[in-house]
Parts: C-alpha cells; sequence; structure tokens
C-alpha cells in the first residue's frame, strides 16, 4: 500500500512539475533557458529509491514529456532513464545527508542529461553542432537547476526519506551468538 501511494506521489509530483515548467518557468527565464525539473525528480527517485525505481520512473516520465512536449518519442526517456540509474549508482558512493553533495549531484546529472541529449539529437537527426549555445544554455540551465535544489533541499530530503523507507528494504541481521 505504501509503495502505492508513493508512485501516485510521484505522479502527482510529476504533474506539479509539469505545470511549473510549461506555465510559471516560460516567464521566469534567463535567456530563453528554464531549470530541468524532471532531472531533480528523477534523482531524488533514483538516489533514494533505488536503481530499478529510478531507470523505471526515468523511462516513463521521459516517455510522457516526449507525447506532451516533443515531436521526438524516446530520446528524453532514454536519457532520463540514464540519470535515474545514475542517481543509484551515485547513492552508493556518496552521502544523501549532505547539502553539498546533493547540490554535486544535480550538477552532474543536470549536464549529463543535457550532453546526453544533445548527443543524441545531433546523432539521430543530424542537427548542426551549435557549441557555444548549448555551453552558455547548459551553464544558465545547471546554475538554475542548483538554485531550485538550494531553496528545496528540505523538501527533497524528506521527500527522499520517504521513498527509502517505502522502497528499499533494510537488510537487519537479528542472529544472537
Amino acid at each position: 500500500m505504501k509503495k502505492t501511494l508513493s508512485i501516485i506521489l510521484i505522479f502527482v509530483t510529476f504533474l506539479i512539475i509539469y505545470f511549473l515548467q510549461s506555465n510559471l518557468f516560460n516567464w521566469f527565464n534567463i535567456a530563453g533557458v528554464m531549470p530541468n525539473l524532471f532531472v531533480i525528480l528523477i534523482m531524488v527517485v533514483g538516489l533514494f529509491a533505488g536503481k530499478y525505481v529510478g531507470v523505471s520512473t526515468g523511462i516513463i516520465v521521459g516517455l510522457l514529456l516526449d507525447i506532451f512536449v516533443s515531436k521526438k518519442i524516446g530520446v528524453t526517456a532514454i536519457t532520463l532513464g540514464i540519470v535515474g540509474f545514475i542517481a543509484a549508482l551515485l547513492d552508493k558512493n556518496f552521502s544523501k545527508d549532505s547539502r553539498i553533495t546533493i547540490i554535486l549531484m544535480v550538477t552532474i546529472l543536470t549536464v549529463l542529461y543535457e550532453i546526453l541529449n544533445y548527443a543524441i539529437n545531433a546523432i539521430i537527426f543530424s542537427y548542426s553542432l551549435e557549441l557555444v549555445d548549448f555551453f552558455i544554455k547548459l551553464a544558465i540551465e545547471t546554475v538554475f537547476n542548483i538554485l531550485i535544489t538550494i531553496i528545496l533541499y528540505p523538501l527533497i530530503q524528506k521527500g527522499g526519506y520517504a521513498l527509502e523507507e517505502n522502497f528499499k528494504e533494510t537488510k537487519i541481521l537479528t542472529r544472537y551468538f
């Protein structure tokens, strides 16, 4: 029951983020660049809920975004799935308790997501490479995501630990010698 409720809350969070991305952040942007809250969402799910939940949530959210926004289906799903997988790998190597570590993870995953998305679109759909504009957009989006992570850190940590409690099993040995 708790896992079902967590999945419903992840979907509601997706809808809220989609509303913010499509409406609110269209007004508040810098040089036409908006923050990418979906990367933060998938990072939190992958980091706290585990590899399989992070990858599957990344793929589902990516497919929904591709269907709603993009004309190309699959690119965002692949990149967000990779973000969920790498977030789960970062869980094993870094602490989730530090604000700085979470900010570094958001930075790494935002840069990775944008580079992968740009590279896949450039290869498959033969886009022209405009690296200067891409790196300017990447820098602005990364700063946006860092600022939003700093602002939402208490909510990220509280929601993340609730996800971890619902999805990850604690392996406690109860043997006495």
